[in-house]
């Protein structure tokens, strides 16, 4: 392929998904501000959230990190489509079946019990649709992936509705409406992308299993040091903080999940680029390091520029919650280059995906979610509730330089050192001046602009190659 058409075809599935995800990435902004006020209180947002983080952990375990198996080796074409969704398919039922044994034990992790049966009906629906959805971005039916997200989105605000709103069943609503709007889901996609076509029990193949499994099985210690790093935050402020400021410890983790509000838009950038990234990573096989080079700069320029907008606009912006929720911009910054750090680190993952290294990307893990364990336990102790937002960027971050070093010996990609370097330094004084100035909008504002003009050329020319595809379809339009 051409080195235009490669970057065309990249730029153009970018925009396709962004186009397509707009609506459901809207509804998903909408959401947790929308919870803030009709759950009881931060003390209610907090049990939700803890619930929440107890699904995700049983999810890989599950589904034995399976999902990343389907899209890698869906995208083969000399392997039969049939056999990957079949294989998947038994991987998700054994692993359920397996977790249905453990019962009592999973009963064990603390605050789970009372709501276990909505636990697992949350673990096996997104399981479901998980496999659904990445078996039709396999076969390349990008529309569908996107339509897909939309009406999920909107499912999932519909029954946010009717079980918290008009039926007021608080946590049980919560979990309750996860879980019926992955159901729709997997159903809709089954049906409409044809993945029914592929059901057939006798395309099953032990031999693509054991290799499908090789491949994903370490996935899953690495999934789970990512929960750790990610979620594990909430426990140890429900453990910890009880008391801070006169305040219960589930009224912290409230806050807290509050504060992921805003890096949300630094997630929600990156995951529509590397739903598209993915697959450019994989089918485009010559001169890999000069693309991956030059899209990582353009990228990496997107993603500093949104995290000093989040930064600058992070207490203005909690104003849109409800007001006992305002003090959650404390959690803001660095939770805002903690997404940072992880929307990076997916793109050198990709490095793993495409020579199917998948070891690498449990070792950077590991790493990095042993070191969030300790972080946050002493960061805790020293900073209050916010230090494990600190705990997150470090371990992170940690997690990227392990990654950019590894990724060496597989292919050699041009970060920029001293460039980063600069960015993070001015987003990091951004963050100093929040926290310590009384007038700190002209300064946080200048500096914004400063990160936005080093990366001027880059987005630039992103945005001019955006527009440029936009008036082209309205033209054919």
């Amino acid at each position: 392929m051409s080195d235009s058409k490669r970057y065309s075809t990249l730029v153009n599935n970018t925009l396709l998904f962004a186009i397509s995800n707009f609506g459901s990435k809207v509804i998903s902004l909408v959401v947790q501000p929308y919870l803030s006020y009709v759950l009881d209180s931060p003390d209610v947002m907090g049990v939700t959230s803890l619930m929440q983080s107890v699904a995700n952990l049983l999810i890989p375990v599950v589904s034995l990190g399976v999902s990343f198996a389907v899209i890698r080796f869906g995208l083969d074409r000399s392997v039969d489509k049939a056999s990957v969704f079949m294989n998947g398919l038994a991987t998700i039922c054994t692993g359920f079946a397996l977790m249905l044994v453990c019962w009592p034990l999973v009963g064990m992790i603390p605050g789970a019990g009372e709501y276990l049966v909505l636990i697992y009906l949350c673990v096996l629906m997104s399981c479901l649709r998980t496999l659904c959805t990445q078996f039709i971005r396999a076969r390349m039916l990008n529309r569908l992936v996107a339509l897909d997200g939309v009406l999920t989105s909107a499912s999932l605000l519909a029954f946010y509705y009717l079980f918290l709103d008009v039926l007021n069943l608080g946590a049980n609503g919560y979990l309750l409406a996860m879980a019926c709007s992955d159901a729709c889901s997997a159903v809709f996609v089954f049906l409409v992308g044809r993945c029914s076509a592929f059901f057939r029990l006798r395309k099953f193949s032990a031999s693509l299993w054991k290799e499908m499994l090789r491949y994903c099985v370490p996935m899953i210690p690495a999934s789970i040091s990512f929960w750790v790093i990610n979620a594990s935050d909430m426990f140890y402020v429900q453990g910890m903080c009880g008391g801070v400021d006169g305040h219960s410890s589930t009224w912290w983790v409230g806050l807290l999940k509050s504060g992921y509000y805003l890096p949300q838009i630094i997630t929600i950038v990156g995951q529509i680029f590397y739903e598209a990234w993915q697959l450019s990573a994989v089918t485009e096989e010559s001169e890999r390091q000069e693309f991956f080079s030059r899209v990582f700069r353009v990228y990496a320029s997107v993603m500093f520029c949104c995290a000093a907008g989040v930064v600058w606009l992070c207490q203005p912006m909690m104003h849109i919650f409800r007001e006992d929720y305002f003090l959650g911009w404390q959690f803001v910054p660095f939770l805002t280059l903690a997404s940072l750090c992880t929307c990076l680190n997916n793109f050198l993952n990709s490095v793993y995906v495409v020579y199917k290294r998948s070891t690498s990307s449990l070792y950077t893990m590991l790493a990095g979610a042993l070191a969030n364990l300790v972080l946050n336990y002493f960061f805790i102790r020293w900073l209050g509730p916010w230090g494990v937002t600190l705990a997150s960027f470090l371990s992170l971050f940690l997690v990227f330089l392990l990654r950019a070093y590894s990724t060496r010996g597989l292919l050699v990609i041009d970060f920029h050192p001293v460039w980063m370097a600069v960015n993070l330094a001015l987003i990091l004084a951004e963050i100093a001046i929040l926290f310590t100035a009384e007038h700190w909008v002209l300064p946080v504002t200048v500096l914004t602009a400063v990160v936005c003009a080093l990366n001027f050329r880059e987005v630039f020319t992103m945005v001019a190659k955006l527009f440029g595809m936009v008036r082209g379809r309205v033209r054919r339009g």
